[in-house]
This record gives structure tokens, C-alpha cells and sequence, in this order.
């Protein structure tokens, strides 16, 4: 059992610097608290490399929909605004008139 935990634990010292912040950020702002408020505040950690911190920025203030607002602190506050509920329409299937007639075969 104690191989398998340590299985299991391999890929994730496998990533990159980069892709732990992407997971941390993306968590965030998936937080329903951030969903609800619809900004989070970002905290550059000591395990945030110059060149991480500054390729995720990049890519965050390339993205449709997100204002990034630089903290004197050196953080940063993500915000945007609610989807139109026209992003969420999802059409409802209808059955035709003549298969919602016919009996099941049971």
C-alpha cells in the first residue's frame, strides 16, 4: 500500500513551476466564492519563479473577459463579469410527435 501512495505521488513532483501556478490561479478563480464575487487576489509565492509569474500573468491578461489590477503589495486582483445567460442556453431535446406515442416495448 505504501508503494502505491508513493505512485500516486509521483506525477505531481513531476510538475512544472508553470503549471502549478496555472492549477493554483484556475483554482481560484473556480472558487465559488471568487464565482460569486467574480474577482480573486492573487499572491505571488516565494516558489513563484520571475519567469513563471510573469508567463501566467501574460497569459491571464491575454484572455478575453479578465482585468487584472497590479496590488502595491505585489499582488495582482483578478476580475470579470458575469456571462450574458445566453452562454449558458441549452436547447432541450423534443421528442417528435409520433415517437412520443409509441409504447415502450416493456
Amino acid at each position: 500500500m505504501a508503494k502505491q501512495r508513493k505512485q500516486d505521488q509521483q506525477p505531481l513532483a513531476s510538475i512544472s513551476g508553470i503549471e502549478r501556478l496555472r492549477l493554483r490561479i484556475s483554482s481560484m478563480i473556480n472558487h465559488p466564492v471568487a464565482q460569486t464575487q467574480r474577482w480573486v487576489r492573487v499572491h505571488r509565492l516565494d516558489t513563484d519563479g520571475d519567469r513563471e509569474w510573469s508567463e501566467v500573468m501574460g497569459e491571464v491578461l491575454d484572455s478575453d473577459g479578465i482585468v487584472v489590477e497590479s496590488n502595491d503589495d505585489g499582488s495582482v486582483t483578478l476580475k470579470w463579469e458575469a456571462q450574458a445567460e445566453d452562454d449558458y442556453a441549452v436547447e432541450a431535446y423534443e421528442a417528435p410527435e409520433a415517437e412520443a406515442e409509441v409504447a415502450a416495448p416493456f
